[in-house]
């Protein structure tokens, strides 16, 4: 029996107690929000998984994709990645390799975290096929739910799974084109091997298929988004809104039939955007949990994506978007570093953390932080700060004479000066 299964015959689970614990909400909150598909906790069969709760009333959690290419293919710095998200504190990682040996990799990855680890399917099935065909446009269709099954016997305990691409979404994007094209690797290859075999896209066309093996291997089903913009100027548009509405079709269903189920959003949307997109998104899935990618703000910062996604992803998350998929400063440049995933989820942090203060009005970690600063108290600084050890490391390294100030203002402390006259 799966979480959904208990959830709405009132069982309480351990899964349920420990999210509730961690989250500061009731373990009947927990259950309800679960039945309702409100709120999902990834586990899995194979593997002892670091429980993390997502949705609604719900801190909002960062994810952090890892991968090799067709260019680089370097399994030691993928594990380094992975490691290094953990230490960051991402809440998940997406392991998304597109060159190498996908199970070898997918396998060290998954042995060195005990975090939920995410995957794209899709990719493994199409790339397999164009090696041993020469193209993508000839994928066995059993090839994806083959890939779907493997990954899922790894521990691989969410996966994203374009079921929205569909002979309808693909008319929209005929029929009103796109300024930045279609950027989704899945949505690129799923569309090319449809219009070259005329066939429907399986995993929409045996949806029920995908859930037997799903629901089998107790995995999160996260409803992919491949027709999401790619620059601002197609925010909103009708391929994407299209596929959306698939989706949540598709995810009641889903959560219906017993598999815990994520919506996807865009990854490009212009700030004036973003709360129609987590409005409507919210709307039209029944308040399913929202995996907001992103979403960058402008297209004209690359080396600085990181930043452009934490504006996207704070003002998302206080809308109510309740998953965000970090960004790197490689963006749109090259494959990440392992420090630039860290510098990634520290940045989406934040951005989940600012978001949370509107959201769920919790504002006790800033708080604390404003007394400790007005007291001058540096270690309590530091163990409030998201990054204890590179605000430590900025102060040491440029010492002040008086300990009790910074070289910012050396002797002319506002707070010292404050503090002589007043008592707060």
């Amino acid at each position: 029996m799966g979480l959904i299964e208990d959830a709405k015959k009132g069982i309480i689970t351990e899964e349920m107690k420990i999210v509730a614990r961690q989250e500061g909400v009731s373990e009947d909150y927990i259950r309800r929000a679960i039945a309702g598909g409100h709120v999902v906790i990834p586990v899995s069969p194979y593997r002892d998984v670091k429980l993390c709760g997502i949705g609604e009333g719900l801190r909002t959690k960062v994810n952090a994709s890892i991968g090799t290419s067709s260019d680089i293919i370097d399994i030691d710095m993928e594990v380094e990645k992975a490691r290094q998200a953990e230490l960051a504190g991402a809440d998940s990682l997406m392991e998304l390799s597109t060159g190498g040996d996908f199970l070898e990799i997918r396998r060290r990855v998954v042995e060195a975290t005990n975090l939920s680890v995410g995957s794209v399917p899709l990719y493994q099935a199409f790339i397999e096929a164009a090696r041993k065909f020469g193209a993508v446009i000839h994928m066995e269709e059993d090839a994806i739910f083959k890939a779907t099954e493997e990954q899922a016997k790894l521990g691989t305990n969410f996966m994203a799974i374009h079921t929205g691409i569909n002979y309808e979404t693909m008319k929209r994007l005929q029929n009103q084109g796109r300024h930045g094209g279609l950027v989704s690797r899945g949505g690129a290859f799923m569309t090319a091997w449809m219009l070259h075999n005329e066939k429907e896209n399986p995993l929409y066309s045996e949806f029920d298929y995908l859930l037997e093996i799903l629901k089998e291997h107790e995995v999160t089903l996260s409803f992919g988004n491949g027709m999401r913009a790619g620059a601002v100027h197609d925010a909103t548009d009708r391929a994407q809104v299209q596929e959306l509405l698939i989706n949540a079709e598709l995810a009641d269903k889903a959560h219906n039939f017993g598999v815990q189920t994520i919506v996807e959003g865009p990854g490009h949307i212009p700030l004036d955007e973003i709360e129609t997109n987590v409005v409507l998104q919210k709307r039209v899935t029944n308040r399913k949990p929202f995996y907001m990618l992103g979403p960058l703000v402008t297209d004209i910062a690359p080396g600085y994506d990181d930043r452009v996604a934490a504006i996207g992803a704070a003002i998302s998350s206080s809308h109510g978007a309740d998953f965000i998929c970090y960004v790197t400063p490689a963006e749109h440049l090259a494959l990440p570093t392992a420090e630039e995933v860290y510098e990634g989820v520290i940045s989406s942090r934040i951005a989940a953390h600012v978001g949370d203060m509107i959201k769920l009005k919790k504002r006790d970690a800033d708080l604390e932080m404003g007394h400790a600063r007005r007291d001058l108290d540096w270690e309590r600084q530091y163990a409030v700060a998201i990054n204890p050890e590179r605000a430590r490391a900025i102060r040491d390294e440029r010492s002040p004479a008086d300990t009790d100030a910074c070289t910012m203002c050396g002797d002319y402390c506002a707070l010292k000066i404050v503090s002589r006259h007043f008592s707060f």
